[in-house]
């Protein structure tokens, strides 16, 4: 019994990293029959920080999010053919539409979103320095259209971080989600597995940040704590994590954050570059590191990893076989 436990566990592993270089589009459909009953919050999965940035309206006539310094919405007015692709240059933190980041194996996105000052169309907006072209409507859309493709793929949405937003915008975003994704919306549950979500159709996880929408709303998740360490050098971003997993991770769904955080300091120090750039340079530190982590029950576990410029390397590949880690068991 104990050779055909190996060798199950020895097959799934080899399954698993084969998949990871050929389907990453499909990786969930193709996981171990071993792992369809394991809680999704105990698998590693991967995730996109601010994930819809690559449409950001650097445009003169869109307003610069209220968000960033006054010293910067002043100068705007008087130099934006300067300011502006400074400013992008270091808010953009993903290059690739939302679809082609699903098809790299993306399967959390970040989402902050916001109501666009002086827009009078109602639509609600994401932003990062700027707005984006594309509404919130139109990205619900595309994601329910590359879902129909992939009827056994799961998506985890976090709504966070809204922005001019009132109780009717609230209300609005809301409905749009239910119109959007319909019967693929997936209500809160306990421990929601492969199993459970395939055999109910069910596809697409709303997270909320507010509480008090979560509470009225069976149909949207509790707000996932995201440990951010807020750093911008790689060593004091892995050494931060490793002393909050230390301390034990929360239940349920867990974010680790590997991107970097540039302040003001070190934007002028490096205001020939980009934040791609420097997640160019910083990748294979901070990859090393997830390629060490083991997903799992236990305090240390990983859970969603989130990073930046997620297309740029094999990012999505790296945290998906991490799961190639668990004790997997046989059939």
């Amino acid at each position: 019994m104990g050779a055909n436990i190996c060798r199950t566990r020895e097959e799934d592993s080899s399954k698993m990293a084969k998949m990871t270089k050929t389907r990453m589009d499909s990786w969930m459909s193709l996981v171990p029959t071993a792992l369809w009953d394991t809680p999704l919050y105990r698998l590693a999965i991967p995730g996109s920080h601010n994930a819809i940035t690559y449409c950001l309206d650097k445009n003169k006539k869109s307003p610069i999010d209220s968000t960033q310094p006054d010293m910067l919405q002043v100068a705007d007015k008087y130099a934006s053919a300067i300011i502006r692709p400074f400013i992008y240059n270091w808010a953009k933190t993903q290059e690739e539409s939302v679809t082609l980041q699903l098809d790299c194996g993306i399967r959390y996105l970040d989402m902050r979103i916001g109501a666009k000052p002086g827009d009078s169309s109602g639509n609600l907006y994401f932003y990062h320095g700027f707005f984006t072209t594309e509404t919130v409507e139109t990205v619900l859309v595309e994601i329910d259209k590359w879902l129909e493709a992939h009827p056994k793929e799961v998506v985890i949405l976090s709504l966070s971080h809204y922005l001019e937003m009132n109780n009717q915008h609230h209300a609005q975003l809301l409905d749009t989600i239910r119109k959007v994704f319909k019967s693929k919306l997936c209500p809160r549950m306990g421990e929601p597995t492969f199993r459970k979500l395939w055999s109910s159709g069910h596809q697409v996880i709303v997270t909320h940040e507010y509480e008090s929408i979560v509470r009225k709303n069976q149909d949207i998740w509790h707000h996932i704590t995201y440990w951010w360490a807020n750093k911008f050098e790689p060593k004091e971003l892995i050494a931060n994590i490793e002393s909050r997993k230390k301390q034990g991770r929360p239940g349920g769904f867990i974010v680790t954050g590997i991107n970097l955080t540039a302040t003001p300091k070190h934007i002028v120090k490096n205001v020939y570059r980009s934040l791609k750039d420097v997640v160019k340079s910083t990748n294979p530190e901070l990859l090393g590191w997830v390629k060490r982590q083991v997903p799992g029950g236990h305090p240390g576990a990983v859970n969603i990893v989130a990073a930046d410029f997620v297309t740029e390397s094999n990012f999505a590949a790296i945290v998906v076989t991490l799961n190639a880690k668990l004790k997997l068991r046989s059939d």
